[in-house]
């Protein structure tokens, strides 16, 4: 994993496509991302739960509270992300309402945003 490639990754999802569902999106690009996303969650969780256990409810509460608004403002980049990489498969962005489906549908969409992406152009833009 190249950090650089990273941070390229989580910011062109946080500022140049933070709402954009058009285009494509390379597997390194969603599954940075999607890395970016589930280490600050987890760090997060982690700060709330110790604070908490050492009876620090005031200090965990707020890092509840950062970890709400944490999820809330990477919720639209995680979802356009996952639309352009499903288009770099050559499929509809409306795929990603598969994950909605109990159990089977997370692990159909886990497979689709694994998949090689589609070489040269297609109907959604150039790689």
């Amino acid at each position: 994993m190249n950090l650089e490639d990273f941070k390229a990754a989580v910011m062109c999802c946080l500022r140049q496509k933070y709402v954009d569902f058009n285009g494509r999106a390379k597997r390194a690009e969603y599954w940075y991302f999607f890395l970016f996303q589930v280490v600050v969650a987890l760090a997060l969780l982690i700060l709330e739960v110790s604070f908490g256990a050492l009876g620090m409810s005031a200090i965990a509460s707020i890092f509840r509270i950062i970890g709400g608004l944490f999820s809330l403002a990477t919720l639209l980049p995680g979802l356009s992300v996952a639309v352009r990489r499903l288009h770099d498969i050559n499929k509809c962005g409306w795929f990603v309402l598969i994950g909605f489906i109990p159990l089977i549908g997370a692990i159909i969409l886990l497979y689709l945003l694994a998949q090689k992406g589609t070489e040269g152009p297609n109907k959604y833009g150039d790689a």
